[in-house]
């Protein structure tokens, strides 16, 4: 008998640029059905705690039930011991990893990192992390998951859609 995996869920990491402290780190999680930015961690160093802060904020935000996958490429931060004794611990998270030189495995998440970079992030000069992490803060919340319509759930916000999920179900 097949176990019913409820949701798919991917996680990726991204560097911004600030003048003051250089290179930044944004760490998020998607749920894939609904294209949500359900979690997402901004660090000035790209390491495992920041992995699993996304995580751990996409898991705490949503609560899911039941058995769930979550998929990330085989950076160091995703293949850690530390990370996966973090997914271990969670017990209903099932760690799914890109192949490597695939590039077709965290497309959608990929995708939203593009979307971020080309609708905020080259349009702006950001002085240092807490400028940065405020700015993306507001497009993430503001704007992507309760503004921005997605041809791929109907041209509806992802907000809109888990809603609309979250009532029919």
């Amino acid at each position: 008998m097949c176990e019913v995996l409820k949701v798919l869920r991917s996680s990726y990491i991204t560097h911004i640029y600030t003048v003051k402290d250089k290179w930044c780190y944004l760490a998020t999680v998607i749920d894939l059905y609904t294209k949500k930015v359900i979690g997402y961690a901004f660090s000035k160093t790209m390491d495992t705690e920041l992995a699993i802060r996304a995580v751990e904020n996409a898991y705490n935000a949503q609560k899911p039930q039941g058995k769930l996958i979550l998929h990330s490429d085989l950076g160091s931060q995703y293949t850690s011991t530390k990370f996966q004794e973090y997914i271990l611990s969670k017990g209903n998270i099932k760690h799914s990893f890109s192949h490597k030189g695939c590039p077709y495995d965290n497309a959608c998440i990929e995708s939203f990192h593009a979307s971020l970079k080309k609708e905020e992030v080259n349009l702006a000069t950001y002085y240092d992390f807490d400028t940065a992490r405020l700015a993306i803060f507001e497009y993430i919340e503001s704007w992507y998951n309760r503004k921005r319509l997605h041809s791929s759930i109907g041209y509806m916000t992802p907000q809109q859609f888990e809603v609309l999920i979250k009532k029919s179900a």
